[in-house]
């Protein structure tokens, strides 16, 4: 027998319950710091003067939370349509994968074209990995999580082989392509703004931190104010209805699918173009998994996702930071405390809503 099921004002739903899941994850994170014999309190003032407390440890955590940012998004508008994507690691890969052909094939041409194609070749690599899935589970009954599974495992397999065999820098040990032309880098912050003369310490901060802002955007209008985003949303409410007032649910589930894999191709500009300036083995390194604690934080809506991103942001920066300062809080206790969050704002999610809807409930007198 299902539990019934809570009732909770928007308000409280998209803002309080994160709120009161995130200040439980930490709690129990100080908790876990204060066992060893750490301060938590100190090291949450280390964790935060780390990660926003210098322009330079904010520019590096606002390039944390660019990956956040485009991996959150990319798992959100499949959380529309009622899908679960979980394949943010390899749709990134091979959008990596046809970033860098791009790149390196058009090297010729200037940037101002270089750059946009190299861009949206990334798109398209992800859309195509994301797009299979989404059809398997439109006319075959494949279920996508399954699928993003398996096709995460073929992306890892399918980079090393062209990293080694086909695309690999010559004499390079490392599985790593040549360096990409000077016009396919992105512009660091700290370039573009010294520019305007103002001078900001190197960080790996770049352009396509402008570009994760306007895909924020971007599917903000796309999923709350465009048709498309109302048969999205239609869609993961109830197929049955949505085929029943016109909206063929396997097309919308392909274009959801195809758009959430063309979004999770940002974490590829970010991370090839705009930081190591070449395609290397491992460059996901994660984020596209934290991309589903980031979407169940912000609610699948683009700010709680930008929120939910620097949240992430400040953490792994911050972690690092802390982790130097404090040898005894290792960098593996700081994914644990990660881990805490995803858990408490994921998986016990029901709990803290509960929870906030019982307060609420005796506030309004029973």
């Amino acid at each position: 027998m299902s539990a019934a099921p809570i009732d909770l004002p928007r308000w409280a739903d998209t803002a309080l319950v994160p709120l009161v899941s995130v200040a439980a994850a930490l709690v129990v994170a100080g908790l876990v710091v204060l066992s060893i014999g750490e301060s938590p309190l100190e090291a949450t003032a280390l964790l935060l003067k780390g990660s926003l407390g210098s322009l330079e440890g904010l520019g590096f955590t606002l390039y944390y939370t660019t990956n956040f940012i485009f991996t959150g998004l990319a798992v959100a508008v499949a959380f529309h349509a009622g899908l679960f994507n979980i394949g943010g690691e390899g749709q990134a890969t091979i959008a990596g994968i046809f970033a860098a052909l791009a790149c390196l094939w058009l090297a010729p041409l200037p940037g101002i074209l270089l750059v946009p194609l190299a861009i949206l070749a990334a798109a398209a690599g992800g859309a195509l990995w994301a797009f299979i899935p989404g059809y398997l589970q439109a006319t075959r009954g494949s279920h996508v999580v399954i699928t993003t599974i398996m096709f995460n495992f073929i992306a890892a397999t399918l980079i090393v082989y062209l990293l080694v065999e086909v695309m690999g820098k010559t004499g390079s040990m490392q599985p790593e392509t040549p360096d990409f032309p000077k016009q396919a880098v992105l512009t660091p912050i700290h370039e573009l703004l010294g520019a305007f003369g103002l001078k900001l310490p190197s960080t790996p901060l770049n352009t396509s931190f402008l570009l994760a802002l306007a895909s924020l955007v971007a599917v903000w209008a796309l999923i709350y104010r465009s048709r498309l985003g109302y048969a999205i949303r239609t869609v993961g409410a109830n197929p049955r209805a949505a085929a029943y007032a016109g909206i063929p649910p396997a097309r919308i589930i392909m274009v959801a699918m195809a758009i959430s894999g063309a979004l999770a191709g940002g974490l590829a500009v970010n991370e090839a173009m705009g930081v190591q300036h070449r395609l290397v083995l491992d460059f996901t390194a994660g984020y596209g998994f934290v991309g589903i604690a980031v979407a169940l934080m912000g609610r699948g809506h683009p700010v709680g996702v930008s929120l939910a991103a620097l949240l992430f942001g400040v953490l792994y920066q911050g972690g690092a930071e802390l982790s130097f300062d404090k040898p005894t809080i290792t960098r593996d206790m700081v994914v644990v405390i990660g881990g805490i969050v995803i858990l408490f704002a994921g998986a016990l999610d029901g709990l803290f809503r509960r929870l906030v809807a019982s307060v609420l409930a005796l506030g309004r007198g029973g």
